[in-house]
């Protein structure tokens, strides 16, 4: 599929969530997992994005880490097949969503606490993952840093997904002015789970340009970064932010 989309034009290529494999132990992730030196997937991709000269966003593999957790790690590499920006996975997917499905990422993956943005010729970009899509406040600090692109890579589960996955990805969209890149895995997860699919490319006014159903495929666009800036003119809320505290006037006495 990769060597498909650039024979088709495309000159940045993002994968999905543990697009190095996934698998699951009941409630509990059980991605392969390799030290980055040793991972299959990065080195082939390595050699991939040298060979074809493109950029390509692995949206993340399972890194081995310490005390027997791994690293939900993303990472872009440039068309010279060298690794520009990393990005460890900040929020992680700890919820029970009913007797029957139980999500603990916790279990198996350390979480990150840096946001990651980073140049490319394509733009200034924003790496985030999955469950991240559901804390704003993640994709304002990007877009604020100057991010006119952010990707969220995922392996959205099939229940939210079919409730949530498209308005969340078109509101972060919407609320920063920003083109969101959203590929997100397919399928039944070996050991349990389903991802909903549907990876999208939305525009920041909040169109959808590209949606690629269920199935197992390539999806592209053309992002002209003007649309970015005409959005945030109409609507230039990123500058607006204002400091404010929150009263409790339950707790406020009555004259």
């Amino acid at each position: 599929m990769a060597t498909s989309a650039v024979s088709d034009g495309a000159n940045f290529l993002v994968l999905p969530e543990y697009c190095g494999g996934l698998a699951s132990d009941g409630a509990v992730l059980k991605p392969p997992s390799a030290p980055e030196s040793e991972h299959e997937f990065l080195q082939g991709f390595l050699g991939f994005a040298k060979q074809h000269n493109v950029w390509v966003m692995l949206g993340s593999i399972a890194i081995t880490g310490p005390d027997g957790k791994i690293l939900n790690r993303g990472i872009v590499i440039d068309a010279a097949g060298n690794i520009h920006s990393r990005y460890d996975k900040i929020h992680l997917f700890d919820v029970q969503l009913s007797a029957t499905e139980t999500y603990q990422e916790s279990a198996s993956v350390i979480a990150g606490h840096e946001a990651a943005i980073f140049d490319t010729p394509f733009g200034r970009m924003g790496h985030t993952i999955c469950y991240d899509l559901r804390f704003p406040q993640l994709f304002r600090a990007l877009a604020q840093a100057g991010a006119e692109i952010i990707c969220i890579p995922s392996a959205f589960v099939k229940t939210t997904g079919q409730a949530h996955w498209h308005v969340l990805n078109r509101a972060r969209a919407i609320e920063n002015g920003v083109f969101i890149v959203s590929p997100c895995a397919t399928g039944d997860i070996p050991g349990g789970g389903s991802c909903y699919g549907h990876s999208l490319i939305v525009n920041p006014w909040g169109k959808i340009m590209a949606d690629a159903g269920e199935d197992t495929g390539v999806i592209h666009a053309n992002i002209d970064l003007e649309e970015v800036k005409a959005a945030r003119g109409r609507i230039p809320s990123l500058a607006h932010d204002r400091p404010f505290t929150i009263t409790n006037n339950n707790s406020r006495s009555t004259a």
